[in-house]
């Protein structure tokens, strides 16, 4: 018997915090959400389209066991509280905990806090708060909206034109990456020559480039017109104009969602979703040598604001650390539309816990990540640095050419913030206004304008960022999802739409057009925020979507075209129908068109891969083969010899960006008599497949 429960969403988190708390506390985890739209009723839908789409959940399969231990916590406790994250998700999260575990939703039992630090939870538990229910009809609208158009429109698809699924947000980030696409497809080069000097004086090299004619701005087109130019041009070049100026450049905010998946993406290499992944790490707890202690703030945030507390003590470690003259001024940045919750950004929990001083405790890309957090977050509060810029003219036979530069004067923040975000200095010599230089080479070289850049993923996220579609905590399934439905794939790190992805794209395109499109999509946003702030309603938002988007789904399953599968010019050895091409979870894959009734599929034959090495048993060649347990050495002479050549290397295990939803530790790909699978690493204590 303890008096008061805490209830939070992690299992590694609940450990965190119990560490806090005295021992009238028991703190225990829901591991994520306990329940989901059912799939039963009409369509599968999981509302009642005749009851005001109310919802109907269910209890999921493998949670069943989890909440039978919840409701006996809490009849074992006088008092509980609801901790989940705090966002809507997290609200949402409360409200169904609340709701099965049979809690008063009018009583103050919901808690939240913004890091996973002794204080942070014990203030929480000071102030707890009614359940926003306002939050929580946000979050249900936008799970009925995505499951609407997630099961209608994925029929639609693989009935269709045999495509996996479609969705709310992710068909409008396909949709931006097939439009990316064409353009560079219909991208026509334009050819234009370049004319730059080089000089030296003081044994300083610099370079200025052809700019104008008197006054006229140059474009020079072709090799005529640039040897025209060329020829005009006499080696001494006269000293125009030179100018100086001081300059600063200010540091930039703390990380907000959107900005640390795009930093870590351009800086570390991380994907998004492993950015994610090793931030809640981060967040919910490291065990140090003392203590176990959240390491930064929560990271799903829309908000740049920092603490006054955090603000306060980061600048005094800044005056400390490197000076007073590196203290700046605390930025107020504008509210921007769609910015979710009065969150803080995304910071270390103390300035005083410098990466170095964790270092030890965490793994190589723990530790990069928190460094980047760490940085960006204290260069936020740093002065800006200061550069004596110069910028030069120089004119021969009235053509003028530019040469600029810079030197770097006070570091300010780039003083730890610089292994982020390079400065390079140009350096000019001195320079005379009349004075005369003679170039030591002048080059034409020939250039033609370049197409328009695929979307890498730091670009994506920062054009959906923009452009107000999705919010930052899905950006990472979103990619995700596009990537192994097979609508896109990676080409030189950025996003190539496949053939599936823009069959996809354009029929969705041309039968949905006013809702997957990027304005619709974002005032979807704007409306689900209306809700989180009272001032818009569950079945308002709903009935006003269904009845714009029936029509459309109506129009789109009598007139949108059938594709169906590409033959091969082969027939069915069982059943003698066409054999076709077909794409599954691993790839294209030939078979038999009559499927489900012949589920006969072509298998390759692989020619065998020698090791070298003979059989120490029969005499025949060593081949390589795939099994079970992934590749082993054994005889060709198989059946008749049955050698296998032991390994005593233990292969290691795949790991992936995920991590358990039971247990918190993380997935593993493995191999099973089916092919490969996700798993939970902590098997046989823990036996989570994922799906």
């Amino acid at each position: 018997m303890y008096d008061k429960l805490v209830i939070v969403e992690s299992p590694s988190k609940s450990k965190t915090i119990e560490n806090y708390l005295g021992k009238e506390y028991h703190v225990t985890s829901s591991k994520g959400h306990i329940r989901d739209l059912s799939t039963s009723g009409k369509e599968g839908l999981g509302i009642d389209q005749e009851d005001h789409y109310k919802p109907k959940y269910v209890i999921s399969k493998d949670k069943k066991d989890v909440v039978k231990e919840l409701k006996a916590a809490v009849k074992e406790a006088k008092t509980v509280y609801l901790a989940t994250d705090p966002d809507r998700e997290g609200e949402a999260i409360s409200w169904h905990l609340a709701d099965v575990l049979g809690l008063d939703m009018d009583d103050d039992n919901r808690i939240v806090f913004n890091e996973v630090t002794k204080d942070a939870v014990v203030d929480a538990l000071n102030h707890p708060r009614k359940i926003d229910q306002n939050l929580v009809k946000s979050q249900e609208t936008r799970r009925v909206l995505d499951r609407i158009i997630g099961f209608k429109l994925s029929k639609l698809l693989q009935r269709k034109i045999k495509s996996k699924s479609a969705g709310r947000v992710q068909s409008v980030a396909l949709r931006l990456i097939v439009e990316k696409e064409r353009e560079i497809e219909a991208f026509v080069p334009e050819e234009y020559w370049k004319i730059k000097a080089q000089f030296e004086k003081d044994e300083i090299e610099f370079t200025g480039e052809l700019n104008k004619k008197g006054t006229k701005k140059l474009k020079i087109s072709n090799e005529q017109e640039a040897l025209e130019i060329f020829n005009a041009l006499s080696k001494e070049f006269v000293i125009d104009s030179v100018k100086k100026s001081s300059k600063k450049r200010e540091s930039k905010p703390p990380f907000i969602t959107s900005t640390l998946q795009q930093e870590a993406s351009s800086k570390l290499g991380f994907k998004a979703r492993k950015t994610m992944m090793i931030a809640q790490k981060l967040y919910e707890g490291i065990a140090l040598e003392d203590e176990t202690v959240g390491l930064i703030t929560y990271m799903r945030t829309d908000s740049t604001r920092l603490s006054d507390l955090f603000v306060e003590s980061a600048t005094e470690y800044i005056k400390e650390k490197y000076g007073q003259n590196y203290v700046g001024k605390v930025k107020v940045s504008k509210k921007k539309e769609n910015v979710q919750d009065a969150h803080e950004g995304i910071r270390p929990t103390s300035a005083m816990r410098t990466p170095e001083s964790v270092k030890e405790y965490l793994s190589a890309d723990e530790f990069k990540l928190y460094s980047l957090i760490y940085a960006r977050a204290l260069a936020s509060l740093m002065a800006p640095s200061r550069f004596d810029a110069t910028s030069v003219v120089l004119e021969n036979n009235n053509y003028y050419f530019n040469a600029s530069g810079s030197v770097l004067k006070f570091d300010g923040y780039l003083r730890l913030y610089s292994p982020y975000e390079k400065q390079k200095d140009e350096i000019l010599p001195e320079l005379i206004e009349q004075e005369i230089l003679e170039s030591q080479n002048i080059e034409k070289t020939q250039h033609f304008t370049k197409p328009p850049a695929r979307y890498s993923e730091a670009k994506l996220i920062k054009e959906m960022e923009e452009l107000g579609i999705g919010r930052p905590s899905t950006y990472a399934m979103i990619i995700d999802t596009i990537q192994t439905r097979g609508y896109v794939e990676l080409v030189d790190k950025t996003f190539k739409p496949t053939e599936s992805g823009i069959l996809t794209s354009d029929r969705l395109t041309q039968f949905f057009n006013d809702i997957i499109n990027v304005e619709y999509t974002a005032q979807m946003e704007k409306e689900l925020d209306d809700i989180a702030e009272g001032q818009d309603d569950y079945f308002d938002a709903i009935d006003t979507f269904i009845k714009k988007f029936q029509p459309l789904l109506d129009e789109a399953n009598e007139k949108m075209e059938v594709i169906s599968p590409k033959k091969t010019g082969e027939k069915c050895p069982e059943c003698g129908h066409d054999l076709v091409e077909r794409h599954g979870r691993y790839g294209k894959f030939i078979a038999c068109e009559n499927y489900p009734e012949c589920k006969y599929i072509k298998k390759e034959k692989v020619e065998p891969e020698f090791t070298g090495e003979n059989c120490p048993k029969c005499g025949s060649p060593m081949v390589f083969k795939t099994g079970r347990y992934g590749k082993f050495e054994a005889c060709s002479n198989y059946p008749q010899c049955k050698y296998i050549k032991n390994s005593k290397k233990k292969a290691e295990p795949v790991m992936t960006d995920e991590v358990c939803p039971n247990c918190g530790s993380p997935v593993v790909i493995k191999k099973g008599r089916w092919g490969e699978f996700k798993a939970c690493s902590n098997y046989p204590k823990c036996k989570t497949i994922i799906k």
